[in-house]
């Protein structure tokens, strides 16, 4: 802090670099971009999240989210800067979801998995290339957020997540989401989460098709879906019908939109719904989760639920 009755060179540093700009419409604001926050950031010995948060304080908005406002006031981007969120198995879902979060503004990321890449990730994979063939999952997604937005903070974690180290890979979140390719891995991350009291945004994806439910700690949760653990299948019915990268780039970007529902409390999570998605047919459908005794002992109805990334 600086001396009482001096300006704090932060703040003045962010005041006279921030640039006058226009929305499309003509509306006027003021702007920082993305070398002034990282010029900022050197001089003061602050991280450039730190930058960020500051000039948002001010209504002065970081470039890099231009055109997340309006639909996330100075406020809302801010909390988002500050959130914390873990994003469990870095393949199909995980590395779109990892993506769009870094891209939102989501402050710090936990990204887990204890894979590397290989040939069959190639079609749907984001961070996957021929060139990183072999390379930790985690570890290659945290070098990719750090080129699409060096502002978030990634703690990558070339781990899976077991029942022994889930709350500790966890700790600190205030949301987890659930991009794994297996079920008693996703049941695994449910109870790790139902722990700490996070919320949990679980989807799957079969095909082209898929669903998207979020799980708070006193939910049935994902038995309403699938049943007990002990009778669950490993996999789904991406077994039968494989992972087309549509379906599940679609599926992460609604996971994408219910952490940001979790983050900024606002909107209506799909707590207690799964949202169903056939984009062959075209087709998308909400459906009740009922009472957890009901939906335990109901028979199963249609294909069998997905379970892959």
């Amino acid at each position: 802090m600086p001396p009482p009755g001096e300006e704090d060179p932060l703040i003045a540093d962010i005041e006279r670099l921030a640039a006058p700009r226009a929305f499309p419409d003509g509306t006027p604001y003021r702007s920082l971009g993305v070398r002034e926050v990282s010029r900022i950031a050197a001089a003061a010995g602050v991280a450039p999240r730190d930058v960020e948060l500051a000039a948002l304080e001010r209504e002065i908005l970081p470039e890099r989210y231009a055109r997340n406002f309006r639909s996330f006031s100075f406020a809302e981007q801010a909390a988002l800067l500050r959130g914390r969120v873990a994003v469990v198995g870095l393949g199909g879902l995980g590395g779109a979801v990892s993506e769009v979060l870094a891209r939102l503004g989501v402050g710090r990321l936990t990204l887990i998995d204890g894979d590397r890449f290989e040939e069959s990730n190639l079609n749907r994979q984001l961070f996957s290339t021929v060139d990183v063939l072999g390379a930790p999952k985690a570890e290659t997604a945290a070098l990719r957020i750090r080129a699409v937005n060096p502002t978030i903070e990634t703690d990558p974690r070339v781990a899976f997540l077991t029942a022994e180290n889930g709350r500790d890979l966890l700790a600190g979140c205030q949301a987890a989401v659930d991009c794994l390719d297996n079920l008693p891995s996703r049941f695994v991350l449910e109870e790790a989460c139902r722990g700490l009291g996070i919320p949990l945004v679980s989807a799957a994806v079969a095909g082209a098709s898929g669903h998207v439910t979020t799980v708070f700690p006193e939910d049935r949760g994902l038995r309403a879906i699938y049943g007990e653990p002990a009778s669950a299948p490993r996999k789904g019915a991406e077994a039968a019908f494989g992972t087309l990268p549509f379906a599940v780039w679609f599926l992460a970007c609604l996971e994408c939109a219910e952490v940001v529902k979790i983050l900024l409390r606002r909107g209506a999570p799909l707590r207690g719904v799964l949202f169903l998605a056939d984009l062959t047919e075209g087709f998308f459908e909400r459906v009740r989760l009922g009472p957890a005794a009901e939906a335990a002992s109901r028979p199963p109805q249609g294909p069998e639920a997905p379970s892959a990334a």
